[in-house]
Protein backbone atom coordinates (compact mmCIF):
# COMPACT_ATOMS: atom_id res chain seq x y z
CA UNK A 1 0.00 0.00 0.00
CA UNK A 2 1.41 3.37 -1.02
CA UNK A 3 1.00 6.42 1.18
CA UNK A 4 0.07 9.83 -0.18
CA UNK A 5 1.47 13.31 0.13
CA UNK A 6 -2.02 14.61 0.82
CA UNK A 7 -2.50 12.45 3.90
CA UNK A 8 1.01 13.24 5.15
CA UNK A 9 0.42 17.00 4.87
CA UNK A 10 -2.95 16.59 6.57
CA UNK A 11 -1.43 14.60 9.45
CA UNK A 12 1.54 16.90 10.03
CA UNK A 13 0.31 20.42 9.27
CA UNK A 14 3.79 21.14 7.90
CA UNK A 15 5.78 18.21 6.52
CA UNK A 16 9.38 17.90 7.71
CA UNK A 17 11.68 16.70 4.91
CA UNK A 18 14.93 14.94 5.70
CA UNK A 19 18.44 16.31 5.12
CA UNK A 20 21.47 15.53 2.99
CA UNK A 21 22.36 11.92 2.27
CA UNK A 22 25.95 12.68 1.19
CA UNK A 23 26.97 14.74 4.23
CA UNK A 24 25.55 12.14 6.60
CA UNK A 25 27.34 9.32 4.77
CA UNK A 26 30.63 11.21 4.91
CA UNK A 27 30.14 11.58 8.67
CA UNK A 28 29.87 7.78 8.81
CA UNK A 29 33.25 7.47 7.10
CA UNK A 30 32.21 7.06 3.47
CA UNK A 31 34.46 8.44 0.73
CA UNK A 32 32.22 10.02 -1.93
CA UNK A 33 34.97 11.33 -4.20
CA UNK A 34 33.51 9.55 -7.21
CA UNK A 35 31.32 10.32 -10.20
CA UNK A 36 28.58 8.21 -8.59
CA UNK A 37 28.82 10.29 -5.40
CA UNK A 38 26.47 8.94 -2.71
CA UNK A 39 25.04 6.37 -5.14
CA UNK A 40 28.21 4.29 -4.90
CA UNK A 41 27.32 3.47 -1.29
CA UNK A 42 24.32 1.52 -2.60
CA UNK A 43 26.89 -1.04 -3.70
CA UNK A 44 29.61 -0.58 -1.08
CA UNK A 45 27.85 -0.10 2.27
CA UNK A 46 24.05 -0.15 1.96
CA UNK A 47 23.62 -0.56 5.72
CA UNK A 48 24.96 2.98 6.16
CA UNK A 49 22.22 4.36 3.92
CA UNK A 50 19.69 2.64 6.16
CA UNK A 51 21.31 4.25 9.18
CA UNK A 52 21.06 7.71 7.61
CA UNK A 53 17.35 7.24 6.91
CA UNK A 54 16.77 6.02 10.46
CA UNK A 55 18.67 8.97 11.96
CA UNK A 56 16.51 11.40 10.02
CA UNK A 57 13.31 9.70 11.16
CA UNK A 58 14.51 10.03 14.75
CA UNK A 59 15.30 13.72 14.12
CA UNK A 60 11.70 14.33 13.07
CA UNK A 61 11.50 13.74 9.32
CA UNK A 62 8.04 12.87 8.01
CA UNK A 63 9.39 11.78 4.65
CA UNK A 64 12.70 10.69 3.20
CA UNK A 65 14.53 10.98 -0.10
CA UNK A 66 16.00 7.77 -1.48
CA UNK A 67 19.74 7.55 -2.20
CA UNK A 68 19.12 7.58 -5.95
CA UNK A 69 19.87 11.21 -6.82
CA UNK A 70 23.02 10.24 -8.74
CA UNK A 71 22.09 6.59 -9.27
CA UNK A 72 21.70 6.15 -13.02
CA UNK A 73 22.00 3.20 -15.36
CA UNK A 74 24.69 4.80 -17.56
CA UNK A 75 26.53 6.01 -14.47
CA UNK A 76 26.78 2.54 -12.95
CA UNK A 77 27.56 0.91 -16.29
CA UNK A 78 30.43 3.36 -16.82
CA UNK A 79 31.88 1.92 -13.60
CA UNK A 80 31.69 -1.64 -14.89
CA UNK A 81 28.25 -2.77 -13.74
CA UNK A 82 25.93 -4.66 -16.06
CA UNK A 83 22.58 -3.09 -16.89
CA UNK A 84 20.85 -5.62 -14.64
CA UNK A 85 23.19 -4.75 -11.76
CA UNK A 86 22.65 -1.02 -12.33
CA UNK A 87 18.89 -1.46 -12.20
CA UNK A 88 19.30 -3.48 -9.02
CA UNK A 89 21.26 -0.72 -7.32
CA UNK A 90 18.55 1.82 -8.13
CA UNK A 91 15.87 -0.54 -6.84
CA UNK A 92 17.92 -1.05 -3.69
CA UNK A 93 17.63 2.67 -2.87
CA UNK A 94 13.89 2.26 -2.34
CA UNK A 95 14.23 -1.08 -0.57
CA UNK A 96 16.72 0.37 1.94
CA UNK A 97 14.40 3.26 2.70
CA UNK A 98 11.45 0.93 3.23
CA UNK A 99 13.48 -1.36 5.50
CA UNK A 100 14.67 1.57 7.60
CA UNK A 101 11.16 3.01 7.77
CA UNK A 102 9.59 -0.28 8.83
CA UNK A 103 12.19 -0.90 11.53
CA UNK A 104 11.92 2.64 12.93
CA UNK A 105 8.13 2.48 12.85
CA UNK A 106 8.01 -0.73 14.85
CA UNK A 107 10.69 0.39 17.30
CA UNK A 108 9.38 3.86 18.10
CA UNK A 109 7.43 5.58 15.35
CA UNK A 110 4.03 4.01 15.90
CA UNK A 111 3.96 4.55 19.65
CA UNK A 112 5.24 8.11 19.39
CA UNK A 113 2.18 9.15 17.41
CA UNK A 114 4.22 10.20 14.39
CA UNK A 115 2.98 9.89 10.82
CA UNK A 116 4.24 7.02 8.68
CA UNK A 117 7.13 8.50 6.62
CA UNK A 118 6.58 9.05 2.92
CA UNK A 119 9.08 7.45 0.51
CA UNK A 120 10.27 9.96 -2.08
CA UNK A 121 11.94 8.28 -5.06
CA UNK A 122 14.71 10.75 -5.92
CA UNK A 123 15.47 11.55 -9.54
CA UNK A 124 18.38 13.94 -9.94
CA UNK A 125 18.85 16.06 -13.07
CA UNK A 126 20.90 15.02 -16.07
CA UNK A 127 23.58 17.39 -14.77
CA UNK A 128 24.09 15.21 -11.69
CA UNK A 129 25.06 12.28 -13.92
CA UNK A 130 27.67 14.50 -15.61
CA UNK A 131 29.24 15.06 -12.15
CA UNK A 132 30.61 18.46 -13.18
CA UNK A 133 28.27 20.85 -11.37
CA UNK A 134 25.86 21.10 -14.31
CA UNK A 135 22.87 20.95 -11.96
CA UNK A 136 23.90 24.50 -10.99
CA UNK A 137 24.02 25.65 -14.62
CA UNK A 138 21.72 23.65 -16.89
CA UNK A 139 22.10 24.26 -20.63
CA UNK A 140 23.09 20.63 -21.27
CA UNK A 141 22.98 20.86 -25.05
CA UNK A 142 21.01 17.62 -25.56
CA UNK A 143 17.56 16.97 -27.01
CA UNK A 144 14.27 16.39 -25.22
CA UNK A 145 14.26 12.82 -26.57
CA UNK A 146 17.69 12.20 -25.07
CA UNK A 147 16.54 13.59 -21.72
CA UNK A 148 13.47 11.37 -21.74
CA UNK A 149 15.52 8.28 -22.62
CA UNK A 150 17.87 9.11 -19.76
CA UNK A 151 15.20 9.70 -17.08
CA UNK A 152 12.41 7.24 -17.89
CA UNK A 153 14.10 3.94 -16.88
CA UNK A 154 15.03 5.24 -13.43
CA UNK A 155 11.51 6.57 -12.83
CA UNK A 156 10.06 3.20 -13.81
CA UNK A 157 12.44 1.35 -11.48
CA UNK A 158 11.85 3.62 -8.48
CA UNK A 159 8.07 3.46 -8.89
CA UNK A 160 8.12 -0.27 -9.45
CA UNK A 161 10.18 -0.72 -6.28
CA UNK A 162 7.45 0.94 -4.23
CA UNK A 163 8.25 4.65 -3.87
CA UNK A 164 5.20 6.57 -2.68
CA UNK A 165 5.95 9.53 -4.90
CA UNK A 166 8.60 10.48 -7.47
CA UNK A 167 10.69 13.53 -6.60
CA UNK A 168 12.34 15.27 -9.55
CA UNK A 169 14.81 17.41 -7.67
CA UNK A 170 17.51 20.04 -8.23
CA UNK A 171 16.10 20.91 -11.66
CA UNK A 172 18.07 23.84 -13.12
CA UNK A 173 15.97 23.83 -16.28
CA UNK A 174 12.28 24.33 -16.96
CA UNK A 175 12.60 22.28 -20.15
CA UNK A 176 14.07 19.33 -18.26
CA UNK A 177 11.33 19.62 -15.65
CA UNK A 178 8.71 19.49 -18.41
CA UNK A 179 10.29 16.34 -19.82
CA UNK A 180 10.31 14.74 -16.38
CA UNK A 181 6.71 15.73 -15.75
CA UNK A 182 5.75 14.25 -19.11
CA UNK A 183 7.20 10.89 -18.07
CA UNK A 184 5.25 10.85 -14.80
CA UNK A 185 2.05 11.95 -16.50
CA UNK A 186 2.46 9.26 -19.14
CA UNK A 187 2.83 6.69 -16.35
CA UNK A 188 -0.04 8.23 -14.36
CA UNK A 189 1.94 8.46 -11.12
CA UNK A 190 2.20 11.17 -8.41
CA UNK A 191 5.27 13.40 -8.39
CA UNK A 192 6.71 16.70 -7.30
CA UNK A 193 9.23 18.96 -9.00
CA UNK A 194 11.89 20.91 -7.13
CA UNK A 195 14.07 23.54 -8.85
CA UNK A 196 17.58 24.72 -8.03
CA UNK A 197 17.89 28.51 -8.14
CA UNK A 198 20.71 31.01 -8.58
CA UNK A 199 18.99 33.85 -6.71
CA UNK A 200 15.62 34.88 -5.29
CA UNK A 201 13.84 34.85 -8.62
CA UNK A 202 15.45 32.58 -11.21
CA UNK A 203 16.32 28.94 -11.74
CA UNK A 204 19.98 28.08 -12.19
CA UNK A 205 19.44 28.18 -15.93
CA UNK A 206 18.01 31.70 -15.63
CA UNK A 207 14.26 31.18 -16.09
CA UNK A 208 12.05 33.33 -13.82
CA UNK A 209 10.49 31.09 -11.19
CA UNK A 210 7.08 32.63 -12.00
CA UNK A 211 7.36 31.26 -15.54
CA UNK A 212 7.97 27.80 -14.13
CA UNK A 213 4.96 28.09 -11.84
CA UNK A 214 2.72 29.30 -14.69
CA UNK A 215 3.69 26.24 -16.71
CA UNK A 216 2.88 23.81 -13.94
CA UNK A 217 -0.25 25.61 -12.84
CA UNK A 218 -1.91 24.06 -15.89
CA UNK A 219 -3.68 21.41 -13.88
CA UNK A 220 -5.35 19.81 -16.92
CA UNK A 221 -1.87 19.26 -18.39
CA UNK A 222 -0.21 18.14 -15.14
CA UNK A 223 -2.96 16.47 -13.07
CA UNK A 224 -0.56 14.18 -11.19
CA UNK A 225 1.76 16.95 -9.99
CA UNK A 226 1.40 17.07 -6.20
CA UNK A 227 3.88 19.74 -5.11
CA UNK A 228 6.48 22.21 -6.39
CA UNK A 229 9.60 23.31 -4.59
CA UNK A 230 13.13 24.62 -4.29
CA UNK A 231 16.23 22.73 -3.15
CA UNK A 232 20.02 22.87 -3.36
CA UNK A 233 19.82 26.67 -3.14
CA UNK A 234 21.30 29.17 -0.67
CA UNK A 235 18.98 29.78 2.32
CA UNK A 236 19.06 33.56 1.85
CA UNK A 237 17.00 33.25 -1.36
CA UNK A 238 14.29 30.93 -0.08
CA UNK A 239 11.78 33.35 1.46
CA UNK A 240 11.60 35.47 -1.70
CA UNK A 241 11.28 32.38 -3.87
CA UNK A 242 8.39 31.08 -1.75
CA UNK A 243 6.57 34.38 -2.09
CA UNK A 244 7.06 34.47 -5.85
CA UNK A 245 5.90 30.87 -6.22
CA UNK A 246 2.87 31.34 -3.97
CA UNK A 247 1.80 34.36 -6.02
CA UNK A 248 1.25 32.02 -8.99
CA UNK A 249 0.70 28.45 -7.89
CA UNK A 250 -2.13 26.82 -5.97
CA UNK A 251 0.04 23.76 -5.29
CA UNK A 252 1.77 23.26 -1.92
CA UNK A 253 5.36 24.53 -1.90
CA UNK A 254 8.31 22.62 -0.46
CA UNK A 255 11.76 24.01 0.34
CA UNK A 256 14.92 22.22 1.38
CA UNK A 257 17.93 24.45 0.77
CA UNK A 258 21.61 23.94 1.48
CA UNK A 259 23.16 24.78 4.84
CA UNK A 260 24.52 28.12 3.67
CA UNK A 261 27.89 26.98 2.39
CA UNK A 262 28.90 27.49 -1.26
CA UNK A 263 29.86 24.62 -3.55
CA UNK A 264 32.83 24.84 -5.91
CA UNK A 265 32.15 22.38 -8.79
CA UNK A 266 35.77 22.57 -9.94
CA UNK A 267 37.37 21.46 -6.66
CA UNK A 268 34.19 19.65 -5.51
CA UNK A 269 34.48 21.30 -2.10
CA UNK A 270 32.27 23.48 0.10
CA UNK A 271 33.26 26.83 1.54
CA UNK A 272 31.74 29.30 3.97
CA UNK A 273 30.00 29.12 7.32
CA UNK A 274 28.21 25.98 8.41
CA UNK A 275 24.87 27.14 9.72
CA UNK A 276 24.00 26.05 13.25
CA UNK A 277 21.10 27.37 15.31
CA UNK A 278 20.13 29.78 12.56
CA UNK A 279 18.46 27.02 10.57
CA UNK A 280 15.52 26.88 12.98
CA UNK A 281 14.94 30.61 12.54
CA UNK A 282 15.07 30.27 8.79
CA UNK A 283 12.71 27.27 8.81
CA UNK A 284 10.18 29.25 10.84
CA UNK A 285 10.48 32.15 8.40
CA UNK A 286 9.86 29.84 5.44
CA UNK A 287 6.79 28.37 7.10
CA UNK A 288 5.48 31.86 7.76
CA UNK A 289 6.08 32.69 4.09
CA UNK A 290 3.82 29.80 3.09
CA UNK A 291 5.96 26.66 2.75
CA UNK A 292 4.02 23.44 3.31
CA UNK A 293 7.15 21.29 3.67
CA UNK A 294 10.63 22.19 4.92
CA UNK A 295 13.88 20.27 5.17
CA UNK A 296 17.52 20.44 4.13
CA UNK A 297 19.75 19.65 1.17
CA UNK A 298 23.55 19.68 0.85
CA UNK A 299 25.56 19.96 4.07
CA UNK A 300 22.52 19.68 6.34
CA UNK A 301 22.45 16.85 8.87
CA UNK A 302 20.13 15.43 11.52
CA UNK A 303 20.56 18.41 13.85
CA UNK A 304 19.24 20.73 11.14
CA UNK A 305 16.18 18.53 10.73
CA UNK A 306 15.65 18.64 14.49
CA UNK A 307 15.69 22.44 14.19
CA UNK A 308 13.07 22.26 11.42
CA UNK A 309 10.92 20.05 13.63
CA UNK A 310 11.22 22.57 16.49
CA UNK A 311 10.30 25.39 14.11
CA UNK A 312 7.18 23.52 13.04
CA UNK A 313 6.15 23.08 16.66
CA UNK A 314 6.49 26.81 17.20
CA UNK A 315 4.65 27.63 14.00
CA UNK A 316 1.71 25.31 14.66
CA UNK A 317 1.40 26.49 18.27
CA UNK A 318 1.02 30.12 17.25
Amino acid sequence: MRHTLEETLHNTGIMVIDGAMSTALEALGCNLADSLWSAKILAEAPEKIKQVHSDYFKAGADCGITASYQATIPGFMAKGATREEAEGFIRRAVELFKEARSEWWEEEGRESGRTYPLCLGAVGPYGAYLADGSEYRGHYGITRDELEAFHRPRVEILWGAGADLILFETCPSLEEAKVEAGIAEDMGIPYWISFSCQDGGHTCEGTPIEECMKEFEQRDKYPNLQMVGINCTHPQYITELIRRMKSITSLPVAVYPNSGEIYDPVTKTWHGDFVSGRYEQWALEWMEAGASAVGGCCRTVAKHIEEVSHAREKFLNR
